[in-house]
């Protein structure tokens, strides 16, 4: 799945390094290891938690997140 994530110039600049250094064309192999680990770290009960949020919000609780996500967009720097 693609999705969006904003990163520092920092971390792009050795996520690129680290990448090259592996022979990989990106480095998106590299950010699903890191989310794997993190995830890998937590509790059990922890990502029960965090799963069992789905769905969680009303209508208008959902709408609103929509528009401020929405908003935030805008604001986005395409490079």
């Amino acid at each position: 799945m693609r999705t969006t994530v904003e990163i520092s110039d920092a971390q792009h600049r050795a996520l690129s390094a680290l990448a090259q250094r592996r022979g990989l064309r990106g480095f998106s192999q590299l950010v699903q290891e890191a989310l794997d680990t993190y995830l890998g770290d937590l509790g059990s009960d922890e990502v029960a938690v965090l799963l069992g949020l789905e769905g969680t919000l009303d209508e208008d609780d959902e709408r609103q997140v929509r528009d401020r996500i929405a908003a935030v967009r805008t604001t986005w720097r395409a490079s």
